[in-house]
């Protein structure tokens, strides 16, 4: 079960990893084992997903740049079982995969943050600006995404209509996944029951899935999330 829900998961990360590629001009490709992108993906995003535990090192390098001449590789071994340190990679980061079955209750969604789509690009520029929170990542969203059927933007509004919370959801073939969440008041509880309550309204018949660490995951799994699995990502430095 865990497996088949790693897998869901896995799949739907890297169809988002793709849609994201493309919007920057830079698409992908799917092989049996890996999505992999032979030129450098955007900021935050990985140049490989591993979609299956049988996927090798082979697997994922023979697609990527991986050449110490262009620095900054990554890859998201989703199922941690790869070891890429003789390539030159280090482990940036391990995490959980999440896992929330169809057909639960929604969870009762905070008061006055009505979770709804980012439809235009002004919308879509307000809610990555307080997504970004000043990093300067904001341009990683770009209007492309808003034509893009398998992804949805939703942002929760406070009464004067500010943005004060938002998350991605990639919808694909048997999944909804789950990411990018974000909350400006760091009620992290409040913004996944909000989230899941709006994307269980609309997809009452796909399971959740996504990923998160630490205090996230934490909020996630009290939400009704089960964990599905570690995942890992390697960066070239």
């Amino acid at each position: 079960m865990s497996n088949d829900r790693a897998l869901r998961a896995a799949r739907n990360n890297a169809e988002w990893c793709e849609a994201m590629c493309r919007a920057h001009g830079r698409p992908g490709s799917f092989g049996a084992h890996a999505w992999t992108n032979t030129r450098r993906t955007p900021p935050l995003y990985p140049d490989a997903v591993t979609l299956t535990p049988e996927a090798t090192a082979a697997d994922v390098l023979a697609g990527i740049d991986a050449s110490a001449a262009s620095p900054g590789a990554s890859v998201k071994d989703s199922f941690a079982r790869l070891d890429l340190a003789a390539a030159g990679f280090e482990v940036l980061f391990e995490a959980q995969w999440l896992y929330r079955p169809a057909g639960l209750p929604a969870p009762a969604a905070p008061e006055g943050l009505p979770w709804s789509p980012v439809t235009t690009a002004g919308e879509l520029a307000e809610w990555a600006t307080a997504w970004d929170g000043g990093q300067g990542l904001a341009g990683l969203f770009r209007a492309e995404l808003l034509a893009d059927p398998t992804t949805t933007l939703l942002a929760a509004r406070d009464r004067g209509g500010r943005v004060t919370a938002g998350v991605v959801l990639s919808t694909t073939v048997g999944a909804a996944g789950i990411s990018n969440l974000f909350t400006l008041d760091d009620d992290l509880e409040s913004a996944w029951a909000g989230c899941l309550s709006a994307v269980t309204s609309r997809w009452p018949r796909l399971p959740v899935v996504g990923y998160e660490g630490g205090d996230d995951l934490t909020a996630a799994l009290r939400s009704g999330c089960e964990p599905a699995g570690p995942l890992r990502v390697w960066l070239r430095a």
